[in-house]
């Protein structure tokens, strides 16, 4: 396993000037050392600020100011993010009485709120820097597998008692299946950039299946499924590792945590975990849904998150990861027909080489269904 370097950049006098101006509005022990900008992230500005206490000992912190493109409400992010990490923190206190360090904790900005507003404008917020830790940018085997799945769980148990009223909707109707269905049906009527003749069967495909895009909709509708405090980007390099003991530490990037269903959260890890294939890849043949892989998530999903979901949840852990994988294909196939104005492309019919790659994901999840739906049911009894 290789672990994840961050690219780091040094910053100019001026850029180091104003970052210690920020860093110094939080409540930070010591002096200013220095600030070096990561660059891995594409969304927010991230910088890694040192602090030197009186005794000459050093601490780093983590700044970063909210792209406010991406989130239009970036206090309306801050509030979600200062009420899930104080709940956790919470729960983490009555257990274990030391939060030693393997918690996300946000610093109080000057005026007592968790966030300031920089010079030239922007919401900056700062957390603790998790030593020790390392992330991953692929899913490389089973037990990386069963770790991601098991922090995510662990998260949601952790916030599973939190009402999700208190958290904000900041992207809304993010998982809205059927609204994603049909905008993309009515691009593909409207054909604004003339490509509609070339997804055919792709629009078909879907087609086909639209009796599934609310299925978790009605679920949730009629109170089935409850809903839940999820996380929404559950890809495995937003938890950290420990880089001695190899076990996940927590879940980080908490800016897309939003009143949803579970079910979202172990979809998108089905997608983004159980295929070795790139997200764009060309050649199809490559994508696969690896059951080894799946078993791991099962596993350390349920090790952590198996108490507090119902049996309508459980059930539908397979399914969610054929949805989940649709939706994500519908949505770049409707920017692919909308002339690819929201993800980046890098070369033509990038959108629909992504939508391809998803699409047939679906199609070997459907493959495998029944035997996935199986395994859930052998390790759900098991951990009961």
């Amino acid at each position: 396993m290789v672990p994840t370097t961050s690219p780091v950049r040094q910053v100019d006098a001026a850029q180091q000037a104003s970052v210690a101006h920020i860093a110094n509005q939080f409540a930070i022990e010591g002096d200013f050392v220095q600030g070096e900008e990561i660059e891995s992230g594409h969304i927010n500005s991230t910088f890694r600020v040192t602090f030197e206490t009186a005794n000459g000992s050093r601490q780093r912190y983590i700044l970063q100011r909210i792209n406010e493109k991406v989130f239009k409400d970036p206090v309306a992010v801050m509030r979600n993010v200062e009420c899930v990490t104080r709940h956790i923190n919470w729960k983490v206190l009555r257990v274990k009485k030391d939060l030693g360090g393997q918690t996300l904790n946000l610093y109080p900005g000057r005026g007592g709120r968790s966030w300031v507003f920089g010079p030239n404008g922007g919401v900056w917020r700062c957390y603790n820097s998790i030593e020790g830790c390392v992330t991953y940018d692929i899913i490389e085997n089973t037990r990386q597998a069963y770790q991601a799945a098991r922090a995510f769980g662990s998260f949601q148990d952790l916030v599973s008692d939190l009402p999700a009223s208190e958290i904000e909707e900041t992207i809304p109707d993010f998982h809205h299946t059927r609204k994603r269905f049909e905008r993309l049906m009515r691009m593909a009527d409207a054909d604004p950039h003339g490509r509609a003749g070339a997804v055919g069967p792709e629009l078909d495909f879907v087609r086909r299946r639209e009796q599934d895009v609310d299925v978790v909709l009605d679920l949730l509708a009629t109170h089935l499924i409850p809903t839940r405090i999820t996380h929404n980007d559950t890809k495995i390099n937003n938890v950290m590792i420990d880089g001695d003991s190899d076990e996940a530490v927590c879940v980080i990037d908490l800016d897309t945590v939003m009143p949803g269903a579970s079910l979202y959260d172990f979809g998108d890890l089905i997608r983004t975990a159980t295929s070795p294939a790139a997200e764009d890849e060309e050649d199809l043949s490559k994508v696969v849904m690896q059951m080894p892989m799946f078993e791991a998530l099962v596993d350390g999903y349920l090790d952590a998150a198996g108490d507090f979901l119902n049996d309508a949840e459980a059930e539908h852990l397979a399914f969610s990861g054929k949805l989940i994988t649709m939706e994500t294909g519908i949505r770049f196939l409707t920017d692919f027909l909308e002339g690819d104005s929201y993800f980046k492309i890098h070369r033509e019919g990038h959108n629909l080489d992504r939508c391809r790659t998803q699409f047939k994901l679906v199609a070997e999840i459907e493959r495998q269904q029944a035997a996935m739906e199986k395994f859930v049911k052998k390790v759900r009894k098991g951990k009961r």
